[in-house]
């Protein structure tokens, strides 16, 4: 059950299973690297539309917990992203508009997430 993908931009990522369906554990399961894309989708989104309004922003993380269906197909039904956005004097206010516009409109991962998912996301701002 371990598998290795190669993408369009001629990079390789592994995914394996849990044990109990055959796996070895040795890699993430597919569905987490579908959550793990979508952060680091958002959070690209995220620093760059502050950059473009002018915030000196040193670092975005962004915790993802989410619910999936119980039955097949185990869709994701739950998303909550939290922000832990990092910089020097940032604006609240830009802040959040980057993340909504992230999710409204820029981020596909999300936006495609949002059909099958309710999606509620949070954020902190640290300076520094």
């Amino acid at each position: 059950m371990l598998f290795v993908a190669e993408t369009g931009s001629n990079h390789v990522v592994a995914m394996d299973g849990a044990p109990e369906g055959g796996g070895r554990n040795l890699a993430p399961r597919p569905m987490e690297l579908v959550l793990v894309g979508t952060g680091g989708c958002t959070a690209y989104d995220v620093v760059l539309i502050l950059k473009k309004s002018g915030q000196e922003v040193t670092g975005c993380e962004v915790r993802l917990t989410s619910e999936r269906a119980p039955t097949d197909p185990k869709v994701f039904t739950k998303i909550h992203m939290h922000f832990v956005v990092r910089g020097r004097m940032l604006k609240r206010n830009l802040v959040e508009q980057a993340i909504r516009l992230s999710h409204q409109k820029y981020c596909s991962a999300s936006i495609m997430l949002g059909k099958t998912a309710e999606i509620t996301k949070d954020f902190e701002i640290l300076e520094g």
